[in-house]
């Protein structure tokens, strides 16, 4: 599994992606569709029309890497936003855990917990 710092932020590309595009068309749509530097080291997640099959882009200090993972049974569920005009949404690696092990994150009820403000 991933171990992500808390400093690498995590993106969730919300336009379904064909996932036979690789590294440069992957870093392309990064760029040029979600409006980020894919060479940034944040996290980058791509799914398929089905939702069967996620590709992870990310920046690992001296070149791409790229996770793929398809489900035999099922659909990764990741939260979704109101807002039309999005193109991405920042998740957490909590968040992107729960997604991968089949865990629907809007289904988590979450405890309090203080949070510090900016």
């Amino acid at each position: 599994m991933l171990n992500l710092s808390e400093l690498v932020r995590i993106y969730v590309c919300l336009a379904p992606t064909d996932m036979r595009k690789s590294f440069d068309t992957l870093a392309a749509l990064v760029r040029d569709w979600l409006g980020y530097d894919p060479l940034s080291g944040h996290l980058f997640v791509f799914r398929s029309r089905r939702g069967d099959r996620v590709k992870l882009l990310w920046w690992d200090r001296d070149g791409l890497t790229l996770y793929y993972r398809r489900l035999e049974q099922g659909t990764f569920r990741f939260p979704m936003t109101n807002d039309p005009a999005a193109r991405s949404i920042e998740v957490s690696s909590q968040e992107l855990s729960l997604v991968l092990w089949g865990i629907d994150p809007t289904s988590v009820k979450r405890q309090n917990r203080y949070q510090r403000t900016a």
